[in-house]
């Protein structure tokens, strides 16, 4: 578990719309998850395409309210809505299973459905990590998910992670087992990536203090 100290840090004073960001990346910056948000996140939840990849089933939003307020007060994780520079929200991000000891977090993201194929999904990814890394003392990062989802796997390759292995049937959604994919990314190997680094990160420049090249490629 984590303390409340070394979570997430996000006073800054940078905004989208009406919301405080955390960390701005090329096309997104990440804001606090509120309350108020459980609406918005419960329509996406609902998503028959995202409830299949996420392997989640419907809650009430009464029930979802409920989690987004203990989630708030759970050291363990950070939840951030991703949104446009006009404020728009596009997706949602975590860093869950925070272990300050071992240094490690799982990695979660979810991009609305109508907002795919832009590049918002990549780019929240990379926002992600660079504020894991750049403000926690984390050494690595692990992201699942189904071993069919084409456009999950293709933005964590681009984001620099490493594919350890396959759980097998370690998923039961609708009836059916499913295998997922498991990835990797640890602090050396994001050290190394030749990309800019996220805005508000606390890990704007590379290691050798210069500003990394942009990342290529459209994005989920």
């Amino acid at each position: 578990m984590t303390t409340g100290d070394a979570n997430a840090d996000c006073g800054g004073d940078e905004t989208e719309a009406d919301r405080v960001v955390c960390v701005r990346g090329r096309s997104v910056g990440l804001a606090v998850v509120e309350v108020d948000d459980a609406e918005l996140l419960h329509r996406w939840r609902s998503d028959p395409v995202a409830a299949h990849e996420l392997g989640i089933w419907p809650r009430s939003l009464g029930a979802l309210r409920e989690r987004v307020e203990r989630d708030a007060e759970d050291d363990s994780r950070d939840d951030f809505l991703v949104l446009l520079p006009d404020g728009t929200p596009v997706g949602y991000a975590a860093l869950s299973d925070q272990d300050m000891v071992n240094g490690s977090a799982e990695v979660e993201l979810m991009t609305a459905v109508e907002h795919r194929g832009r590049g918002y999904g990549t780019d929240a990814l990379d926002a992600l990590v660079d504020l894991a890394f750049g403000e926690l003392p984390l050494h690595r990062l692990v992201a699942e998910t189904h071993t069919s989802n084409a456009p999950a796997l293709a933005a964590l390759a681009r984001s620099g992670f490493v594919r350890e292995g396959v759980s097998r049937a370690a998923c039961f959604h609708r009836g059916r087992r499913h295998d997922l994919a498991v990835h990797s990314l640890l602090r050396p190997e994001w050290e190394r990536l030749e990309r800019r680094r996220a805005r508000g990160s606390g890990a704007a420049r590379t290691p050798d203090g210069g500003l990394g090249r942009l990342t290529e490629g459209s994005g989920a």
